[in-house]
Order: C-alpha cells, then sequence, then structure tokens
C-alpha cells in the first residue's frame, strides 16, 4: 500500500482561523450527509477536506463555493445524484464514489443505476430530467461543448436557471474529483 500523499489534519493542529472551517464543514457534513464516514477517528475530516486545510488559500475559496453549490440547490436531490456520480465515474475518484453512491440510495436511485453510474456506464432507469443531467455531465466531463438540442431539452426539463446550476455543479464535482485523485485519496475503510 502506498503512503498518504496527504494526512487528514487532527482539529486540535490547526490554526484558529482554519480550526473554525473544519468545524463549520464537520457539522455541516454531520447534518447532510450523516450517513457518509467523514471523519477519522481523532475526529479529522476525511476525503477532499485534508488537501483544502492543509492548502487554506485555494481551500477556504473553493469551500465557500461547493458550499453554494448546496446551500443555493435547487435542482432534485436525485439530478444532483446522478450528475455528481458521473463526474465521479467519469474521473474514478473513489473518495467521490463512496460519498455519493450512499447519499444516491439514500435519496431513492436504483442500486442498478448506481452500479452504471460508477462504472462511467449509462444506467436505463433514470427519469428525463436525471437523463438530461448525465447526458450533459458525460458530454462536459469529456470535454465536449453542449449541443444546441441537448441544451434546448436541458432548459425545457430543468429550466435556464436549472441548466446554469448544473453547469456549476458539475464543475464543482469535477474540482474535487481532480483533488481527490491527484493526492491519490482512497475511500475510507469499511471498518473504521
Amino acid at each position: 500500500m502506498s503512503t498518504m500523499r496527504i494526512k487528514p489534519l487532527p482539529p486540535d493542529r490547526l490554526s484558529p482561523e482554519v480550526r473554525y472551517v473544519h468545524d463549520e464543514i464537520a457539522g455541516l457534513v454531520g447534518r447532510s450527509q450523516s450517513q457518509v464516514n467523514m471523519l477519522d477517528q481523532a475526529g479529522a475530516l476525511l476525503g477532499p477536506f485534508p488537501p483544502m486545510l492543509h492548502y487554506p488559500q485555494f481551500g477556504i475559496p473553493a469551500l465557500s463555493f461547493l458550499r453554494t453549490l448546496d446551500t443555493q440547490a435547487t435542482l432534485a436531490k436525485t439530478v444532483r445524484e446522478v450528475a455528481i456520480l458521473t463526474v465521479g465515474g467519469a474521473f474514478g475518484a473513489r473518495f467521490e464514489l463512496y460519498a455519493h453512491e450512499i447519499m444516491a440510495k439514500a435519496f431513492g436511485i436504483s442500486p442498478t443505476d448506481i452500479a452504471a453510474l460508477a462504472a462511467g456506464g449509462h444506467p436505463y432507469g433514470l427519469n428525463d430530467e436525471e437523463g438530461i443531467a448525465h447526458v450533459i455531465a458525460c458530454s462536459l466531463v469529456s470535454g465536449h461543448i453542449i449541443p444546441d438540442s441537448t441544451y434546448k431539452q436541458a432548459v425545457e426539463l430543468l429550466g435556464q436557471d436549472g441548466v446554469a446550476e448544473l453547469y456549476f455543479l458539475i464543475g464543482g464535482y469535477s474540482l474535487i474529483a481532480i483533488i481527490l485523485n491527484g493526492f491519490d485519496i482512497p475511500a475510507p475503510d469499511k471498518n473504521e
């Protein structure tokens, strides 16, 4: 097993400013993603959070943006999770897949569709809104421009504001996936 490129930061070793951010995140994920293991035994945040706290000059503005994606969310939770899992599957980001497979299941997405999304495949059980979110996420993470026909269909299904939100969501979770993959951050051990 390779050594960790970046270690979780125990809260008691953080500067007051960074500790404040740590505690805010821990509280938020505790409420919104309580099913997901986001803390180690020392109370340090896992996943994309260690790099963001190690490098707060980049991580704190990124976290502020990512938090806005949640606080200003208007898209259905299943639409969001389909987009996030599409990104995670495209990048093979292990922690992102771990966390959002759990969330998608909690919001009622079928195990068959979750498995297809996590593998970078195309699920068959999605509704129209979830389906267009998947198509757009696939297109953007593979470096393509959204065609007019796809954009028009998305606006019809999600509204102009919903489509814009979807683009920022896909961008935000692509950022998380890149940070996770750059630092080779695993999913937590099942027995932690």
